[in-house]
């Protein structure tokens, strides 16, 4: 990556930043999480649709092996069904959106600070992926390399 285009890059991240924390001024104590994308959430938001949370870390071989994986289910059926990421390891938004783009992460990634609050505990083993019901009930985490037909499963998709 050239200078000129990794200065665009490093601005976009402050402005994606700002905006984030602009939103999460405006919703309050209300906010739950904040995407990458700039979305502060309430998890109440996403009720009446399955969410898919999926931990990860880069040193995890099975979490880079099920990306694609995730990607795939994403490009999908983002319509009907939300997908976001986790880092197991703590890291700041900037490494994590180096690592989003290292690793060709294509859905939102629940950024770390704010620190999110989420209705599960973080899990002990990776990779380890929560599904949320359109009534708000956690299940899993399912372990272990999730597949298209896995997460269809889970997400109640046929």
């Amino acid at each position: 990556m050239n200078k000129t285009a990794k200065r665009s890059w490093q601005r976009v991240r402050q402005l994606s930043l700002a905006l984030s924390l602009v939103t999460l001024v405006a919703c309050g104590d209300s906010t739950d999480f904040v995407t990458d994308s700039g979305g502060a959430q309430q998890w109440d938001q996403l009720r009446g649709q399955y969410v898919v949370v999926n931990y990860f870390a880069e040193w995890c071989a099975p979490c880079l092996k099920e990306l694609p994986e995730l990607n795939e289910f994403h490009e999908l059926h983002q319509q009907e069904v939300t997908l976001l990421g986790v880092s197991f390891d703590p890291m700041n938004n900037e490494q994590l959106a180096e690592l989003k783009s290292k690793h060709g992460i294509e859905f939102p990634l629940i950024q770390p600070t704010p620190a999110p609050n989420l209705p599960f505990p973080r899990p002990e083993m990776l990779p380890a992926t929560y599904i949320v019901t359109p009534e708000g009930d956690v299940k899993g985490p399912l372990l272990g390399e999730q597949t298209l037909g896995s997460l269809r499963a889970a997400a109640g998709i046929e």
